[in-house]
């Protein structure tokens, strides 16, 4: 878990980029900026940057592809300045730098830059020293009303930041250092040309632990179940939201993941267990996302997860069927007289 009430600045440097494609440029401030005489902005600013990350449970690490972390050109300056070889302000003009040269998709923001050192960071039981690097792509234009002699006056002020909308973010948290840290990460875009943040300017992985491994697999089932298994076996969407429905009982219910306790036991159908198997083993491949067969199970990535597993049957705009067990009580059917499909429920008590 990731706490952040007890932090504080050490230092805050700010820098423009641009996009390096559409001829902008990047503007590098000369000092860092003095909090010292200001005790409001220290407390907005720790609201504006840190608060997203409170529910950030997915942790990740430096990586790069040829497995030498110093080429990682964000873990080599990290690296630098957590071994005081770098002063802080010389870390974020670099750190600047090599955002602007991957910042080359025509439709990438220009922003500012917001560079941090913060120090009593809590992260899994341990208090650390921290860096934090933020970018500001939107801006909002906001009305102020204040008061006057006999009324009001009504102002605005453009090109404002909403500080409840932090755009992009990392904290580099100074911990396991020759695994590549561990690294928390915002991006609130969505959009296909902001993976430039984490593959091109970061270039991180998801650290492989209990967390990764639950939220993963519960992936990585939910898309084998909906995508995959109507290639082998014909399925009605009830026997779909019912495998769903036992596969999260079993992870809400179990402490630990035994790989032949959850194919026995939720898939129940040995040749559906072999192509999960072969499905899950290509996914590893294709991401260098290795699965264990054993693992604690992360109750935070079961919760996170509960909302994206589907358990609604929707027939045309006037039903809704809610099927949370007992898929033996529901019946589908043809019917010829009224040339409709239909669904047939038994229950013992109307609530």
């Amino acid at each position: 878990m990731f706490f952040h009430q007890d932090a504080v600045f050490e230092n805050l440097s700010i820098h423009h980029v641009g996009n390096k494609t559409n001829d902008e440029f990047y503007v590098l401030s000369d000092n860092p900026v003095d909090l010292a005489e200001d005790e409001i902005l220290p407390e907005l600013l720790m609201h504006y940057f840190m608060k997203p990350f409170t529910k950030a449970n997915e942790v990740y690490r430096f990586y790069h592809p040829n497995e030498e972390l110093q080429l990682n050109e964000l873990y080599h300056f990290a690296h630098k300045y957590f071994q005081e070889k770098i002063l802080f302000h010389e870390f974020s003009q670099q750190v600047t730098k090599h955002l602007y040269e991957v910042s080359e998709h025509p439709k990438i923001k220009s922003g500012e830059v917001y560079v941090v050192s913060l120090k009593n960071i809590q992260m899994e039981g341990e208090e650390r020293n921290a860096i934090g690097i933020f970018k500001s792509e939107n801006k909002e234009t906001y009305l102020k009303v204040q008061p006057q002699q006999g009324g009001f006056q009504l102002n605005y002020e453009r090109e404002a930041i909403n500080i409840n909308k932090l755009d992009k973010g990392v904290v580099i948290i100074n911990d396991e250092s020759e695994e590549g840290y561990k690294v928390l990460v915002i991006d609130q875009t969505n959009q296909s040309e902001a993976v430039y943040w984490k593959d091109e300017f970061l270039k991180i992985k998801s650290r492989n632990d209990n967390y990764q491994q639950t939220g993963n697999l519960m992936k990585v089932y939910k898309n084998f179940v909906n995508e995959k298994l109507d290639e082998v076996f014909e399925l009605e969407t009830a026997d779909k939201i019912d495998l769903l429905n036992r596969s999260m009982n079993y992870f809400k219910t179990k402490e630990t993941f035994d790989k032949a306790e959850f194919e026995e036991e939720v898939i129940a159908n040995p040749k559906a267990a072999s192509l999960f198997d072969d499905y899950k083993q290509s996914l590893a491949d294709e991401f260098d996302m290795p699965f264990q067969t054993n693992f604690d199970i992360a109750n935070p990535a079961v919760k996170k997860m509960q909302s994206s597993y589907k358990s609604v049957i929707k027939l045309d705009k006037n039903f809704h069927i809610y099927v949370h067990g007992k898929r033996e009580y529901l019946e589908q059917g043809y019917d010829e007289d009224k040339g409709m499909n239909y669904y047939k429920l038994f229950f013992e008590n109307e609530g």
